[in-house]
């Protein structure tokens, strides 16, 4: 292929902001309990039923890193640990882990914890845990070092409440120093990659770029929370898909943020838009023509995802001089880092991964 993959050291933080420039720096992740996260679930464990539902604290653990000890502990095969979503290494997170453990309604007890586990929560589900079962999460987060006034923060959250952000894939997406996306590129070009899970890794990876790019071409033309001729359109809730010729100019679940212009997550087939919004994305994409063309050969589907994101229960607090406590709730599959680059211009303390 003619191009190679992008240098993802600063182009997270190169990527256009919509809201102009932020109003201070400011340290984030000097410590893991600065990045709280807690997953929204689409469904409690009922009490009974041949899987084990877990909920989990966890700090400086991946994901699959409890995964693979929860499966160990408990004497389970891989394949019968699941969650429903990934979360940060360098953050207290608190998630829900599942294991097929059919026979009987014993909970084990898991005593001799390693550090930077706790359980929190352990009851017995009828069904198993799937990835995406998933509400959303809700994030606390500390800014520190902040170069101004914290409270001159205010105007520009309140500003975020009202108006939501741009949707992009945040930066832990792409692997640490874009090492994902690298791969994905390379797999693309016929790197056989066998192991599933990093083959799933390294498509998501090479879809968020490409969405991405659309996404920042909207940011430049201003055009990226509302809709241009031709555009598909989507809903908060819902992934459904309907035709911007549907709503009038002053449709007020526009200005809600309840309905957004949708962007491409390239593959075969799917719904594309026309006119003036095909016009935009066909030329934001046209450098990506022959990764996007083996995506669809390798059976990857075609789909669309909101460009914007609305925050939901937002709250920030002064802690001292030069630091903030912020807080909202994103649905599932946004980044928190996609709200606080419209905030500020933060740095990172801590190196994330999933």
């Amino acid at each position: 292929m003619s191009e190679s993959a992008p240098d993802l050291a600063g182009a997270w933080h190169d990527l256009p902001r919509a809201l102009g420039p932020p109003p201070a720096t400011a340290l984030l992740r000097a410590t893991p309990a600065d990045f709280r996260v807690m997953e929204d679930p689409v469904m409690e464990p009922e009490g009974a039923g041949e899987h084990l539902w877990f909920l989990i604290r966890k700090t400086g653990w991946n994901t699959a890193d409890v995964g693979q000890w929860l499966g160990r502990t408990v004497g389970a095969r891989p394949r019968d640990v699941s969650w429903a979503g990934l979360k940060d290494r360098h953050a207290v997170t608190e998630q829900w882990f599942g294991v097929h453990r059919p026979g009987g309604n014993d909970i084990p007890e898991l005593q001799e914890l390693p550090a930077g586990i706790e359980i929190l929560r352990v009851a017995r589900h009828g069904r198993k845990l799937r990835t995406g079962m998933l509400q959303g999460n809700y994030f606390d987060l500390t800014l520190r070092a902040l170069d101004r006034p914290p409270e001159l923060l205010g105007p520009r959250l309140a500003m975020i409440a009202r108006s939501g952000v741009p949707n992009y894939f945040g930066a832990q997406r792409f692997g640490r120093d874009g090492g994902n996306l690298d791969a994905a590129w390379r797999m693309l070009d016929g790197m056989p990659v066998r192991n599933r899970q990093r083959r799933g890794l390294f498509l998501s990876a090479a879809r968020s770029f490409l969405f991405n790019q659309v996404l920042a071409a909207r940011v430049r033309a201003g055009c990226w929370d509302r809709p241009l001729s031709g555009d598909l359109m989507t809903f908060t809730s819902s992934n459904s898909l309907f035709p911007a010729a549907g709503l009038s100019a002053g449709d007020p679940r526009l200005a809600w943020a309840d309905v957004h212009p949708a962007g491409p997550l390239p593959g075969r087939g799917g719904m594309a838009p026309e006119d003036a919004a095909g016009a935009l994305e066909a030329e934001a994409l046209a450098p990506w023509r022959e990764q996007i063309e083996a995506l669809g050969r390798l059976g990857v589907d075609g789909a669309r995802r909101a460009l914007r994101l609305p925050v939901q229960r937002l709250w920030w607090r002064r802690e001292d001089a030069s630091t903030l406590r912020v807080g909202f709730w994103l649905p599932a599959g946004a980044f928190a880092t996609a709200v606080l680059r419209e905030a500020c211009d933060y740095r990172e303390g801590a190196r994330s991964s999933t």
